[in-house]
């Protein structure tokens, strides 16, 4: 043997030796990784910049606290345009890079496509801007969950409000032609034949912004006394919510979350009045309640943040408590341990991001609230107590 290679073979036995003793100690400091798939650009900016501070503001949260057990939470987001491929290679990328147990992602697409990739490495917990009834599946998803009730879950509980105020009442579902918009429809109509109500028409319209007159005379003839939107941002509701109203039509118009933005619902003008929805989360404004976290982050950005923000602030608050859950029982951070503990939250004070203790039984938060619409101070106003539902 060469003296180059007992030198080589001497230098690689001294590292490999100081990798085992420093291993420990390493381990112990090595920063706790958040990655993201983050729609900072394209359709789903709007959310996406919203999502991304609420995440960064309770990351700094944990650090400035001294991290998890000592350890530092690092969040590392890429940009993805809203799109699945853009999502695939943040995600691949992030991954490649860090060592990462936490994992924010941008669609129910992206959510799906990567499934099988979270069930193969085991490593990684991950929730994110879905709300998709499929994904409320421990069996199919067993390393994912929803911050919030699924979208079946947030019609269920605008039908359990619709049963409690008026008991037979006639309901209109008006949905997007698309996955998004389709998803609750079937398990909403059999709840809503449980709850003792009639669903007096069920109307599907593309996306976006059309012409909704020929709609619109089919729920005149159909007369409800409530119309759920779902699979909207905005349009084509105001112009649903207008005409029916010239109509003299006196039914009760609501959406579920991602039309309830406090800013989105603003920007329907006069027709925005009494517009009502579900929302898992309070409103930044709110002050009915104590709520220290509210307090917090309104000190952090006093200006009005969204409720994408909320939900972001939100997903890095339930991580960090699963990761910390996980610290304390002395077991590795992977996805079945992380999930587990997050599986273990019950009854967990929010600090007022919800408005009642929750428990996370499956891959949902099934708990929300009914906001109205109060043009003259221009804010969502709270219609009802907090309403949890359970499959």
């Amino acid at each position: 043997m060469s003296i180059q290679r007992r030198t080589l073979m001497s230098l690689a036995a001294a590292a490999t030796a100081a990798a085992f003793a420093t291993g420990p100690a390493h381990a112990q400091g090595e920063d706790i990784v958040l990655g993201g798939s983050i729609p900072m650009t394209g359709v789903f900016a709007f959310a996406g910049i919203g999502i991304n501070a609420g995440i960064s503001d309770y990351v700094k949260i944990v650090n400035d606290a001294g991290g998890i057990k000592g350890r530092k939470l690092r969040y590392v987001p890429e940009d993805t345009g809203y799109k699945v491929d853009a999502s695939v290679a943040a995600f691949k990328k992030i991954t490649g890079a860090n060592k990462v147990n936490l994992y924010y992602g941008d669609s129910t697409g992206f959510a799906k496509t990567i499934n099988p990739e979270l069930d193969r490495s085991t490593q990684i917990l991950m929730a994110g801007a879905s709300f998709a009834t499929e994904i409320n599946n421990p069996q199919k998803y067993p390393y994912q969950f929803l911050v919030g009730p699924d979208y079946t879950e947030m019609v269920v509980i605008l039908l359990k409000h619709i049963a409690a105020t008026k008991p037979g009442a006639k309901v209109a579902f008006v949905y997007s032609d698309s996955e998004f918009g389709r998803d609750p429809i079937d398990e909403s109509r059999a709840e809503a034949k449980k709850l003792g109500l009639t669903v007096a028409t069920e109307i599907m319209t593309p996306p976006g912004s059309v012409d909704v007159s020929g709609e619109v005379i089919k729920l005149r003839r159909a007369d409800p006394d409530f119309t759920i939107f779902h699979g909207y941002v905005l349009a084509p509701i105001p112009e649903f919510v207008t005409q029916m109203k010239k109509l003299g039509m006196k039914s009760q118009f609501m959406g579920t979350f991602w039309t309830m933005d406090n800013s989105m619902v603003m920007k329907m003008g006069e027709a925005a009045e009494g517009f009502m929805g579900v929302m898992p989360f309070r409103y930044h404004y709110e002050t009915d309640a104590k709520a220290p976290m509210l307090d917090k982050i309104r000190q952090m950005r006093p200006e009005y943040q969204s409720n994408a923000y909320m939900q972001g602030f939100l997903t890095a608050m339930l991580m960090t408590e699963a990761t910390k859950r996980t610290l304390d029982a002395g077991k590795p951070l992977n996805g079945k341990n992380l999930k587990a503990a997050l599986n273990s939250i019950a009854n967990f004070d929010t600090g007022g991001i919800i408005g009642t203790p929750i428990t996370i039984k499956g891959n949902s938060i099934p708990v929300g609230r009914i906001y109205r619409a109060d043009t003259k101070t221009q804010k969502m106003v709270p219609a009802s107590d907090w309403i949890t539902v359970g499959k």
